[in-house]
């Protein structure tokens, strides 16, 4: 046992976060708390951490267990370095020794192919959240704290903290509301609803399917509560026979049963998502032919044709910084391109969700924000009044006048919601819809996108969200390239490594035929230059690979530490930067030969 709850409650101002709660985490266990915004999970990360001392009961840690956290926030750290920020993770006995200090911080930075000369403020936030976590990681934690670790990573970015956490031999304890990282990684989830654990043994479709028994087991027994209740309540109001003498004990227990009702924290509400309907937008939504996009000398989209229909469901896809945001803006006429033609349809009615949330009016209150005038809103051709329309999206009466400003990212997320669904629409356009949202919230939007009748434009890193909502897929790799693909994010998944297996199988015999026989070019729908760099990759990827070889022969000699540390850095350097250049190469591979397929 690691860590140990006894007993704990924490409360701010009159609401009870934590309710006597005990939660044990064990060696190697990878425990995932979830529940709905404000319910406490971040609280209850803070105790873990000692940043903060319960109301009552026990917070226990192991004596001597190491315990490191990722934060959920991304702070610039001032102007350090990668290695120094790295180094500040290392604990008192190990940084007091320069030496062996150096050796963990060069290990753990190869391992995560950091750059520890990067300054930390430069970096991308994905590469910002790998660098975090080494410094989490170098002290070799017994047990590591995580909140919302994938929070506006990249796919490519989720996919390689799942390995690297998988890989990690402590244990875990982490919030997230991604479904799918959640299944992987979970050998445990721990939901915090009203302020009470409840915890489930597997992942999480384990949970989900004992969560349903128990709300329906919950639901029942508060409906045989309410009817005695009621019950009682008519005997009460009969006066003479409650108040003879030997109906006293009855009368308490009424009484007892009124505070109980009263005591009952009830289940927060669902969101009420219901959009207005506009009408049918012409059977052309928009047409590329060999369109290209530039900006500021770099080329963000090129070549790019394909055709979106009336009631295509569209996902967007590919790494932070690849062009997805530009690409949208081309498909919405927002941005004309440098060469090609695109096309617009006729009678968009376009409802955008921006992850930026720049449309949001932070210094107006939430009410104006939805409604500029009055205190009514139109939802398909019915008049509601503001204070109904945003309890549906579980704001309080007492918040219509808070400024926007003041929210959390969920709550600023729900109300995003609620000024697009307010207008009419037959084009939905979702950008990283789901960041910031419990997993109960995404779940009722995912429904509701999957019920929508218009065509749907959808960027987001959350895979599980893709493929339950999305018919085709546009792919970009970050060079400029965009992929039109048929199916959901797991087809693609598999559709791309059988591109890298062929590629990886078929590098010996290019080699072979390169070094035999001058190559003979079939016909394949490739400019001139594409079919040049295509033709040169079996030979760049074999260098590539020998020198790799090479150079971790070198490093697993016994004196290669005793090198001097600049050296011993540069080639643990030259490793790392050799791997990503390899799997760059192997996507490339596979991405033009995609492209002479039909």
């Amino acid at each position: 046992m690691l860590l140990r709850f006894d007993e704990v409650s924490l409360a701010f101002g009159s609401r009870p976060l934590l309710d006597h709660v005990s939660l044990q985490v064990d060696e190697r266990e990878r425990v995932c708390l979830v529940g709905r915004n404000g319910e406490g999970k971040s609280s209850l990360l803070r105790l873990a951490r000692g940043e903060a001392q319960p109301d009552e009961g026990v917070v226990w840690l192991q004596p001597g267990a190491r315990l490191a956290h990722l934060r959920q926030d991304l702070d610039d750290q001032s102007d350090a370095t990668v290695g120094e920020l790295i180094a500040a993770g290392l604990p008192e006995e190990v940084a007091a020794e320069p030496w062996r200090a150096q050796q963990q911080v060069a290990e753990i930075a190869t391992r995560l192919q950091l750059d520890q000369d990067a300054r930390f403020s430069q970096l991308s936030g994905g590469w910002r959240r790998r660098a975090l976590l080494a410094r989490a990681l170098v002290c070799d934690p017994d047990i590591l704290l995580l909140d919302e670790p994938t929070n506006h990573l990249d796919i490519a970015a989720i996919e390689w903290l799942e390995q690297a956490l998988l890989a990690y031999r402590g244990a875990l304890l982490f919030v997230s509301h991604d479904r799918r990282f959640v299944n992987r990684l979970a050998t445990r989830i721990v939901e915090l609803d009203r302020g009470r654990l409840f915890s489930s043994p597997g992942n999480y479709e384990t949970y989900v399917a004992k969560k349903a028994q128990l709300l329906a087991a919950e639901e029942q027994a508060n409906a045989l509560f309410d009817k005695k209740l009621a019950q009682e309540e008519v005997w009460i109001r009969k006066g003479v026979e409650a108040r003879r003498t030997r109906n006293e004990g009855r009368v308490r227990a009424l009484y007892a049963l009124r505070e109980e009702h009263r005591q009952r924290r009830q289940r927060q509400g669902r969101i009420e998502l219901t959009a207005q309907d506009a009408g049918s937008s012409g059977r052309l939504v928009f047409e590329a032919e060999h369109a290209e996009v530039a900006l500021g000398g770099r080329t963000i989209i090129r070549d790019f044709s394909t055709r979106v229909m009336r009631g295509d469901r569209i996902g967007i896809v590919g790494p932070n910084g690849a062009g997805k945001s530009t690409l949208l803006k081309l498909i919405l006429g927002e941005l004309q391109p440098t060469a090609g033609s695109v096309r617009l349809g006729t009678k968009l009615e376009v409802a955008y969700y921006d992850q930026q949330r720049v449309q949001l009016r932070l210094d107006e209150s939430v009410m104006h924000n939805v409604v500029e005038r009055g205190d009514h809103v139109f939802v398909n051709g019915v008049s509601r009044h503001v204070t109904g329309y945003l309890r549906d999206f579980l704001f309080r009466p007492d918040q219509l006048q808070t400024p926007a400003r003041a929210l959390s990212g969920g709550e600023r997320n729900r109300l995003m919601l609620a000024r697009l669904f307010a207008q009419p629409a037959n084009l939905l356009v979702l950008d990283e819809p789901t960041n910031d949202l419990d997993i109960d919230t995404l779940e009722l939007l995912e429904e509701f996108v999957a019920n929508f009748s218009g065509t749907l434009l959808l960027v987001s890193h959350d895979r599980a969200f893709l493929d339950n909502v999305i018919t085709d897929l546009l792919v970009l790799d970050g060079s400029g390239s965009v992929q039109d693909f048929v199916g959901g994010y797991s087809d693609w998944e598999q559709y791309a490594a059988e591109r890298r297996a062929a590629a990886r199988a078929a590098v010996p015999a290019a080699r072979v035929e390169s070094q035999t026989s001058p190559r003979v070019t079939k016909p394949r729908k490739l400019s001139y230059k594409d079919q040049r760099e295509l033709d040169a990759l079996p030979d760049r990827l074999a260098a590539l690979e020998a020198e790799r070889t090479s150079l971790e022969a070198a490093i697993s000699e016994p004196t290669f530490y005793e090198r001097p540390p600049a050296d011993v850095q540069r080639e643990l350097q030259r490793v790392s930067d050799l791997a990503t250049q390899i799997d760059a190469v192997y996507a490339r591979w596979a991405e033009l030969e995609a492209l002479t397929v039909g």
